[in-house]
């Protein structure tokens, strides 16, 4: 039986899928979070930006860890952790409680998409790595879609607290999926035998390589840009278009659902077409759905059907962005898969954290504020791809 075969696979794009839970599940209950918490807006909306700077900071420790003690024993540590602050959240007297939780519980989970990135490129390489990489974007992808109307129902009928105890059941999924079902990935022979000092001279290293550092900030550049249409969405369909909040999670998830229609159909032309040039054509219609957009932000006419077309387009070519992205930027790293991992996964959430201050500086009273962050993470994506992954 091959190594990467389908339930493997699934496991793998299940233990990605923490972020993408975590974050989405819970936006519909945010208002609720805030009247149940007693607490301001801004404080409850920080529970989101400690979750991104978990996942940001956590991710460099995972990757060195991994390359050292091997794929599995930092994983159970990190759903160890996850679980414990899942619990956390669930019992927070108040909001600063809460935010404190939040950052731990991305510290612990954000070692599933760290290791599972790590574990595919063990067993695969190429353009069969990519295809992979399309596979897990595929299970992924469900997690936007699924999330926020699974999230606002649970809020529904039972409260915002049980939106949390069906994330520690996911965790407690994985951890008894990956004990049963996924081999060890990193044999002790290719292991490394150093401590901090041997972790930072591998990023070093990894940091000097032009052509990695053009794909860390190519992939993190382009979903720093999600990261800021996930960040303003429930303000942009709610607040400005006046989209009931129980219709919320169908225009998310439709976004989501373009997305992971494209990470097929990458899939599928990975069979004619090298993952190099799909890259570059991804990178390339990104800006420029991003470009149209922020045209028909500044006209203003059209309503939200006309906003909606570039920017489910924008959305749906990151299928296309991440997983060819991520294949190029590990098919030369197989010694430091681990390290190289926590790299491309740090670079988004820095990119995103950025964007995010950026776009939280600017007038919210139309979309376009979000519209030209967007775009402008799109840029530099564009041109760390041409002048540095290419170059």
């Amino acid at each position: 039986m091959s190594r990467l075969n389908p339930g493997r696979i699934v496991l793998l794009g299940a233990l990605t899928a923490f972020a993408p839970l975590c974050i989405d599940m819970y936006l519909p209950s945010l208002p609720a979070m805030q009247r149940s918490l007693n607490a301001p807006a801004a404080s409850v909306q920080l529970t989101l930006s400690a979750f991104f700077a978990g996942l940001a900071i956590g991710q460099a420790f995972y990757g060195p860890l991994a390359d050292r003690f091997g794929r599995k024993p930092p994983l159970y540590a990190g759903l160890t952790i996850f679980l414990l602050a899942t619990l956390g959240c669930i019992y927070a007297p108040d909001v600063n409680t809460l935010v404190a939780f939040r950052f731990i519980q991305a510290l612990g989970g954000c070692a599933g998409v760290v290791i599972a990135r790590a574990a595919a490129r063990d067993l695969a390489g190429g353009q069969e790595l990519a295809r992979v990489f399309s596979l897990l974007t595929l299970v992924m992808g469900a997690a936007p879609i699924l999330a926020p109307l699974l999230g606002g129902y649970i809020l529904l009928w039972f409260g915002w607290q049980e939106i949390f105890w069906f994330l520690g059941l996911f965790g407690l999924t994985c951890m008894v999926a990956v004990a049963l079902y996924l081999p060890e990935t990193w044999p002790p022979e290719k292991r490394g035998d150093g401590g901090i000092v041997h972790a930072l001279r591998v990023y070093k290293q990894l940091l000097s390589e032009k052509r990695f550092v053009g794909y860390c900030l190519t992939t993190g550049f382009a979903m720093a840009a999600l990261f800021v249409y996930i960040t303003a969405s429930s303000h942009l369909f709610i607040e400005l278009y006046e989209v009931p909040p129980e219709s919320f999670g169908w225009l998310f998830g439709a976004n989501a659902a373009g997305l992971i229609g494209m990470s097929q159909v990458n899939r599928v032309l990975l069979r004619r077409y090298n993952f190099r040039q799909l890259l570059s054509v991804g990178v390339a219609f990104n800006l420029c759905m991003l470009l149209l957009l922020v045209a028909i932000a500044l006209l203003g006419k059209g309503g939200l059907a006309v906003l909606f077309v570039p920017l489910f387009l924008a959305i749906a070519s990151l299928g296309m962005i991440m997983p060819n992205a991520m294949a190029c930027a590990l098919q030369g790293e197989p010694a430091h898969a681990g390290s190289a991992s926590a790299l491309i996964g740090t670079a988004p959430f820095v990119a995103g954290a950025g964007a995010g201050a950026i776009l939280a500086t600017m007038p919210a009273t139309s979309g376009l504020s979000m519209a030209l962050v967007m775009a402008g993470c799109s840029a530099i994506a564009f041109v760390s791809h041409r002048l540095l992954a290419r170059g």
